[in-house]
């Protein structure tokens, strides 16, 4: 004897999608509490803090600019030099702050070989440092 149906209908099955709308009321609830009380938590301690002897902006790292224009005649300083005596200059500032960095501004058409040429002397002298500059593009202009 049963005591079931034997028929049975299929039921609705259960939606198994996550409800976004209470998951974001939350986030944005939290958002704005965070939103509030974050001012409050950067100006909640003040501290007197003590004063130390330390590196002083003057330390900041040297920089020796050296140009190439389009013959190939190096500047350092806007100041011809020759390629001899650049070495030498080089040293000294070397000796000086090993930390010091040449800034290589060559002309567009100078020859590659001259470039490394320089970036060799800068490395030979002790100056491992290099940055290159050059001048922005301009921006294209709108049709």
């Amino acid at each position: 004897m049963s005591f079931g149906r034997l028929e049975r209908t299929p039921s609705a099955q259960p939606m198994s999608e996550i409800n976004m709308t209470p998951l974001i009321d939350v986030m944005l609830v939290l958002l704005v509490i965070f939103i509030i009380t974050a001012p409050l938590m950067v100006s909640a301690v003040k501290v007197d803090l003590p004063q130390a002897e330390g590196a002083q902006a003057a330390d900041a790292p040297q920089f020796v600019s050296l140009a190439l224009d389009k013959a190939g005649q190096a500047y350092l300083a806007d100041q011809p030099i020759a390629l001899a005596a650049l070495a030498e200059e080089l040293k000294r500032a070397a000796t000086r702050n090993p930390l010091t960095e040449v800034q290589l501004r060559a002309d567009a058409t100078v020859p590659y070989g001259t470039v490394v040429e320089v970036m060799g002397l800068a490395h030979t002298a002790g100056l491992s440092r290099i940055g290159f500059v050059a001048n922005p593009e301009p921006p294209a202009a709108a049709p």
